[in-house]
C-alpha cells in the first residue's frame, strides 16, 4: 500500500535500510524509523534521493565549478541549459520565453548567454525571470537580464528583501548587481505569458520565500504537469532545526498544491540527487512511443517528496 504524503503523516513498516542509509549506532528509535519510512517510499526509483540526502554527510559539490551541460529539450516548451548542478530552464510560450533561474553573475558571458545562443534563443525575447530563491546562484544572471534586455524579474516577497539588501552591498564596480525589486510572486496566483502560466507556491525552509514551481509542460500530443521544488535543502547540517521543521511543513504545503494539480514530471534545479542526467541520457535515446523518463506519475511525485521530507526527519530527529 503507497504512502501518502499531502499530510506527511508517516505509517512505515520496520524495513531493512536501503544502500547507503544506514543508521547510526548511536541513532535512536525514531531516526530509524524516518530512514526506514525514506527506504520504503524510495525504491528503486529514488533510491538516489535516498541515499544522497538521508546520507550522514550530503556531499553536492561546488556548483559553480561543476561542468557545463549540454543545453537540451525536455519537453516541446521546456529547455534545460546552464551548469550541471545547477540548471536553468526556458519555458518557451506564445509571446516569448520563461527563464526559470539565471545562473551565476559572473557566468554571464561564459554559461548564460551561450546556453541560450546553442538553444537558438534571443535573450531579447525573455519576458520573465522566476528566481527560485534568492541565492547567488539562481539570482545571479537576472539583473544582466533586466538591466540589457527589459526581461521583468520575480520573485517572493521575502526574498526580495534578500535581494535588496545584497544589492546595497555589491561591491561598487561588480559586474552584473542583484535585479531591482520588480515583480513579487503571490502563492497560488499564476504568472502567465502567452498560453503559458506557472503557479507559485511558497516553500519557505531554504530561505525565507523560496518558490515551488507547478506548469505544463508538452511532449507531442500528450500533455504533463512539471513541479520544480525550488528551495531543496542539499545539506541539512547547515540549516537550524527551526529551519528544518518550517521546511517539512513546506514539503507538506507543495505536496498538497502537487497532488491538487496533478504534478507527474519531476524536475530540479540542483539536480544532484534525482538521476537528471540520466533521464536525460535516457531521452537523448528515446525511440518512439517509449516513455518519457521525465514523466514519473502522480504517486511517485508524491513519493520523491515524502522523501525528502522522511531524510530531514531523520536528521531532526538524531540532533534530538
Amino acid at each position: 500500500m503507497r504512502i501518502s504524503y499531502s499530510f506527511f503523516i508517516v505509517a512505515a513498516s520496520t524495513l531493512a535500510l536501503l544502500g547507503s542509509i544506514h543508521a547510526q549506532d548511536a541513532d535512536g528509535p525514531e531516526v530509524k524509523r524516518h530512514l526506514d519510512a525514506a527506504r520504503e517510499l524510495a525504491g528503486e526509483q529514488w533510491r538516489t534521493t535516498a541515499e544522497f540526502l538521508c546520507g550522514p554527510d550530503p556531499q553536492p559539490g561546488n556548483a559553480a565549478e561543476s561542468p557545463i551541460m549540454e543545453p537540451a529539450r525536455i519537453f516541446d516548451n521546456l529547455y534545460a541549459f546552464g551548469l550541471s548542478h545547477a540548471v536553468v530552464y526556458a519555458l518557451t510560450t506564445e509571446e516569448g520565453l520563461i527563464l526559470i533561474d539565471a545562473g551565476y553573475p559572473d557566468q554571464v558571458e561564459s554559461v548564460l548567454l551561450p546556453g541560450l545562443e546553442q538553444l537558438g534563443f534571443d535573450p531579447a525575447d525573455i519576458r520573465y525571470v522566476i528566481v527560485a530563491h534568492g541565492h547567488l546562484d539562481h539570482y545571479g544572471g537576472a539583473g544582466y537580464l533586466q538591466a540589457e534586455y527589459g526581461a521583468s524579474v520575480i520573485l517572493s516577497d521575502s526574498d526580495w528583501a534578500m535581494l535588496d539588501q545584497q544589492r546595497a552591498e555589491w561591491p561598487e564596480g561588480a559586474a552584473n548587481p542583484p535585479a531591482v525589486r520588480d515583480i513579487v510572486a503571490v502563492e497560488a496566483e499564476p504568472i502567465v505569458l502567452g498560453d503559458t502560466a506557472v503557479t507559485p507556491v511558497l516553500i519557505p525552509g531554504h530561505t525565507p520565500g523560496a518558490l515551488g514551481l507547478i506548469f505544463s509542460v508538452r511532449d507531442g500530443d500528450n500533455e504533463h504537469v512539471a513541479g520544480l521544488f525550488g528551495g531543496t535543502i542539499l545539506i541539512s547540517s547547515r540549516i537550524s532545526d527551526e529551519g528544518l521543521e518550517q521546511y517539512i511543513a513546506s514539503l507538506g504545503h507543495f505536496a498538497v498544491f502537487a497532488e491538487r494539480m496533478g504534478v507527474d514530471v519531476e524536475i530540479q534545479n540542483h539536480p544532484v540527487m534525482d538521476d537528471t542526467h540520466g533521464k536525460l541520457e535516457r531521452l537523448a535515446g528515446r525511440s518512439g512511443g517509449a516513455p518519457h523518463p521525465f514523466v514519473v506519475g502522480t504517486d511517485a511525485y508524491q513519493d520523491f517528496l515524502g522523501v525528502i521530507a522522511e531524510c530531514t526527519a531523520s536528521e531532526l530527529a538524531r540532533r534530538r
